[in-house]
């Protein structure tokens, strides 16, 4: 062991009473701890007992632990290893072992494992790693707080034939075993062995190893808290970098405004829809809701969010069709620093900020085929890259898709991949157009109405029966969202206290309205020609969870039934 005489005199001051305190006066904390051992040479060791010390070894004494304590003055956390290691070498060095390992309890491996190592020159090293499944006895008797010491390791009890087996595999004869303690609680323990012969462990040397084991205890206990304290900033970091991206994803959000808060009507082909919200809400499920421009397809997602287990996250909203296609992979995955003109620092994307929650993608039938292939990836696998970056992220993520687009005429045009399709396709969801829920438009112009006469300050007591009649007869092109802003602007115009119309509403036929609906029908002939229209949605698929039966509520023989009574026939 090298000899440094010129240690500081601050690390001399600490050392002293560290060594007046833990061995010379015999008023150590742990006086009671007892020992183990089975030599037949050794009676119990008391640990408290005054022991006298020659002046020559009380100054190399010292000498070891000023050593000690100065190795770890002001030293970086990347050479704290390599420190620990040269204290070891000190230790068996002093002691004059074959062997000097430290043992600590891993949170991750949840055991005590061999962490660091030191042996004499042409003694075969312990493997790092060793854990305390195979040396259980020993560990047993560390977390009763127990010195374990044999002259020779085969005096070991008839119950520690593993530990025995371990001795045995790694040429080890006499064993020396020491606790480590941090608030009564056995952290590690420090290993001495003997492989070239046997050794009796005295009394004076295992009150040496008593006292060195406890300086470096102190030391260690000082690098636990300083790792535990890195690695508290290390995860304060990181929820305070989500938490500013989730404020700054909220705050954009909270600016947006939407149609209505709730979704309000009891039409059929309405409740239909929510009646599959309540069924798909609270399982994990790819959905994909299919509507036209204004029918309130993102009140649904939310509906779908708010009954899932997801609910508490936020519900993260991308619109594919409001970006342009450079730009739509960025705002998907994210992107690092420079990975491409103006990405001047690294931003986390949208799957990245929903991991744990949902992610909207509204108007997916606009997503560039390039991004469709990454999404279809995501989806499969739940892996991603952020651009500029070849490290690959994982993402649970819950998907909701929207579209007013006919995607299977996308698919057939090239404008959309048919994967994703039938990726995306595990459970849809048909939001009805307005002029296909008639007799749910007084209660969304009332429900309108009152909220706008609040946010406005106006005071209107109602809509007259010929202007209900008015929006009733209407096409409604830009269903729930037009209705909303005629309702907004005839409420600014109003100067009395019904409600006049600002607009003339032509009534006129919609290119989307099919063939066999017209309104002002009979309920027989309006229940036929909604029958045939979900039959030519679904393509006259009658049973299973996309089909027309679950779609209208009924079992498919009775929808069978009703197909026959109202001569409902399948075109060629």
């Amino acid at each position: 062991m090298s000899q440094n005489h010129d240690m500081p005199s601050r690390a001399i001051a600490v050392v002293k009473p560290v060594i007046i305190g833990l061995g010379l006066r015999g008023d150590h904390k742990l006086d009671s701890w007892p020992t183990q051992h089975q030599s037949q040479n050794h009676g119990k060791v008391a640990l408290g007992q005054s022991t006298e010390f020659s002046l020559s070894e009380r100054f190399q004494f010292e000498q070891l632990l000023t050593e000690i304590f100065a190795t770890f003055i002001n030293v970086q956390p990347s050479e704290i290893d390599k420190k620990i290691n040269y204290a070891l070498e000190c230790i068996g060095c002093f002691l004059k072992t074959d062997h000097c390992n430290l043992f600590q309890y891993d949170d991750k491996q949840n055991s005590y494992v061999n962490t660091h190592r030191w042996s004499g020159e042409g003694i075969r090293p312990l493997p790092l790693g060793i854990k305390d499944i195979e040396a259980p006895w020993i560990t047993s008797q560390l977390l009763l707080f127990r010195t374990v010491h044999f002259r020779r390791a085969e005096e070991m009890p008839e119950e520690a034939d593993i530990d025995k087996n371990l001795a045995r595999k790694h040429g080890i004869k006499s064993i020396l075993m020491y606790p480590l303690v941090e608030d009564e609680m056995v952290f590690g323990g420090l290993l001495l062995g003997q492989n070239t012969n046997t050794r009796s462990w005295g009394d004076e040397l295992i009150l040496k190893l008593r006292i060195v084991a406890d300086v470096l205890s102190s030391l260690l206990i000082k690098r636990r808290a300083d790792d535990k304290l890195r690695k508290a900033f290390r995860e304060i970091k990181q929820l305070k970098d989500q938490i500013e991206s989730e404020r700054n994803y909220l705050r954009d959000e909270i600016q947006q405004a939407h149609d209505f808060e709730n979704i309000i009507g009891r039409s059929p082909g309405l409740m239909q829809a929510i009646l599959q919200v309540e069924q798909v809400g609270p399982t994990d499920t790819t959905v994909l809701i299919l509507g036209e421009t204004g029918v309130g397809k993102e009140l649904f997602a939310r509906a779908i969010h708010k009954k899932s287990h997801r609910k508490d996250a936020p519900l993260i909203k991308v619109n594919c069709a409001s970006l342009p296609a450079n730009l739509i992979e960025s705002e998907l995955f994210g992107h690092e620093k420079g990975a491409f003109t103006g990405a001047h620092s690294r931003r986390k994307g949208r799957f990245e900020l929903a991991h744990g929650a949902t992610l909207f993608l509204d108007e997916i039938g606009e997503l560039p085929l390039e991004t469709q292939g990454k999404l279809l990836t995501v989806l499969e696998y739940g892996e991603f890259e952020r651009m500029g970056s070849s490290h690959t992220l994982k993402a649970d993520v819950r998907i909701i898709a929207a579209t007013n687009r006919d995607l299977m005429k996308e698919i057939n045009v090239g404008r959309f991949r048919k994967d994703l399709w039938y990726r995306l396709n595990v459970f849809f969801i048909h939001v009805p157009p307005l002029r296909e829920r008639v007799q749910d438009i007084p209660l969304l112009a009332n429900a309108m109405l009152s909220k706008l006469c609040k946010q406005l300050g106006k005071k209107i007591d109602g809509i007259p029966n010929r202007t209900m009649k008015e929006l009733e007869v209407y096409s409604w092109p830009g269903n729930v969202r037009e209705l909303q802003n005629i309702i907004e602007r005839s409420v600014i115009k109003t100067k009395g206290s019904m409600l006049c119309l600002s607009d003339k509403l032509d009534v006129r036929t919609s290119d989307a309205v099919p063939e066999s609906i017209t309104l002002l029908k009979t309920l027989p002939d309006m229940e036929r020609d909604y029958i045939a229209a979900i039959l030519k949605k679904t393509r006259w698929k009658i049973e299973g969870s996309n089909g027309a039966a679950a779609i209208l509520g009924l079992p498919p023989s009775t929808l069978r039934s009703r197909i026959k009574k109202f001569g409902v026939k399948r075109p060629e």
